[in-house]
């Protein structure tokens, strides 16, 4: 299995437990009345699934995100730029014509 693969579905796992203990707070401390509610209704373990699955989903995209972007190389301090060359200043020099203006 290619790494990137293994990655990915190594992240996601992390993810989607982050995601279970994160609901499993939720109902534990009763948030918003939350543990009466799954408890007291005919669809609310449905409601709890559905919670954990879309939980999970944000959890592990950026659990992902945040091991890819990790991966990153240390960053290059030797100097960057290219040559500094002098600016030239302008002055402007006064050219005299026979013409005149109208």
């Amino acid at each position: 299995m290619p790494d990137l693969v293994r990655l990915y579905i190594r992240h996601t796992i992390i993810g989607f437990v982050i995601a279970a203990v994160f609901v499993a707070l939720l109902l534990w401390f009763n948030v918003v009345n939350l543990w009466h509610l799954v408890t007291h209704t005919d669809g609310g373990f449905l409601a709890v699934f559905l919670l954990f699955m879309f939980n999970g989903i944000v959890f592990s995209g950026v659990q992902f995100g945040i091991a890819v972007m990790s991966m990153a190389e240390k960053e290059d301090k030797t100097p960057r730029g290219g040559l500094r060359e002098p600016v030239l200043d302008a002055v402007p020099v006064p050219v005299r014509t026979d013409e005149r203006r109208a």
